[in-house]
């Protein structure tokens, strides 16, 4: 395959191998490399350090780290698309990005609805404020799409992996996750100080290092041991959906991304769901609420390609799927494909937590 970036044999690998399950223990390293070496990649830990930190440095990276999943952090977050006239198209999009609380935002190919954004908030209540105050700064109208379902949040970008039906997709991962603390979940909805400290701490990934958790203990000033048992439970209870490096899909090569949309039949959307999820290509796939008149889409599949026929034949694929559930028409579905970036940065992850945070 043909990616942005030049990758050795050996960062494949290193690619492929940690996109997730990565070790909760004090000196993570010499267990990845040892459960690679299982994999018949022969590495030690200095050099699987390395090579990590190698491919953050070039940007074949986005972090090296944990994935924290916001949502169940605190606050709220909702997508929201809008339209953006030509001739004033610049001056909108200005409007909104300037809002602090617009976290990500793309141009998407659609006849009326082109600016698509990622609204960050610590209370949900907040939402339909900031959206009244762009629809009065702008003039335009918003409509808020917020996530009804999630089926999959799964955005994991493999390198001559199970993406291009070839390759061993059992070798494309390497599981250490049970590599870590004995801890049970709890069902506390609040943080606690020491842990939104945590979460403030890790949110842009983990130090490079051969100790990540000493050092990530050392900046926040409690005990490895606290940080380790306190990662892993967060894992467990979903607050960290995954653990390992997390590629730039872009270099990788992965350009073409579709936002496939589809008017599905109430009733079957819990049947078609998990069957959409299900195929590696979709990254996120989720039920939200239509517009009446303008937005009759009620469900939304992520692909991504490495060319436009890739793409292409990811949505045709997604298509046969939803056709062996419900007669689908021309007119049921759309794919809009973004293009360009318009403002992406991370969810406000700090305003969220604080307000989730219960005294001590």
């Amino acid at each position: 395959m043909s990616t942005d970036v030049d990758l050795t044999e050996r960062e494949r690998a290193v690619v492929n191998a940690f996109q997730g399950g990565f070790p909760v223990v004090e000196r993570p390293f010499e267990d990845a490399a040892a459960a690679m070496r299982d994999h018949g990649v022969d590495i030690d830990a200095t050099a699987l350090l390395e090579t990590i930190r190698d491919l953050d440095e070039r940007g074949v990276l986005s972090r090296f780290g944990a994935l924290v999943n916001a949502q169940e952090i605190g606050g709220a977050a909702t997508l929201v698309a809008m339209h953006a006239p030509e001739d004033r198209f610049d001056e909108i999009v200005e409007a909104v990005n300037d809002r602090r609380e617009v976290a990500h935002n793309y141009e998407r190919e659609h006849p009326h609805l082109n600016v698509w954004f990622v609204v960050s908030v610590a209370e949900e209540d907040r939402v339909a404020e900031v959206l009244a105050e762009i629809e009065d700064e702008t003039g335009q109208e918003t409509y808020n799409l917020p996530k009804r379902r999630e089926f999959r949040v799964e955005a994991k970008f493999y390198v001559d992996g199970p993406l291009d039906g070839g390759g061993d997709i059992e070798a494309a991962g390497v599981d250490c996750s049970v590599l870590g603390p004995d801890v049970e979940p709890t069902d506390a909805t609040t943080l606690s100080p020491a842990e939104r400290d945590l979460v403030l701490e890790i949110q842009d990934g983990f130090p490079p290092t051969e100790t990540p958790y000493a050092d990530i203990a050392d900046a926040i000033g409690r005990e490895v041991e606290w940080v380790l048992e306190t990662v892993k439970r967060f894992e467990r209870e979903g607050k960290i959906r995954r653990i390992g490096v997390v590629p730039n899909h872009y270099a990788l090569g992965y350009t073409e991304n579709g936002m496939t949309v589809w008017n599905v039949p109430d009733e079957v959307v819990p049947e078609v769901g998990p069957e959409i999820a299900a195929l590696p290509f979709v990254t996120h796939c989720y039920q939200r609420p239509r517009h009446e008149g303008v937005w009759p889409y009620n469900f939304f599949a992520m692909t991504h390609g490495r060319s436009e026929e890739e793409s292409r034949q990811r949505v045709e694929q997604v298509r046969e799927r939803m056709e062996e559930y419900w007669n689908v028409t021309p007119d049921d579905w759309d794919t809009l494909h973004s293009t360009q970036i318009l403002k992406k940065t991370g969810i406000r992850m700090a305003a969220r937590a604080d307000a989730n945070t219960r005294e001590q």
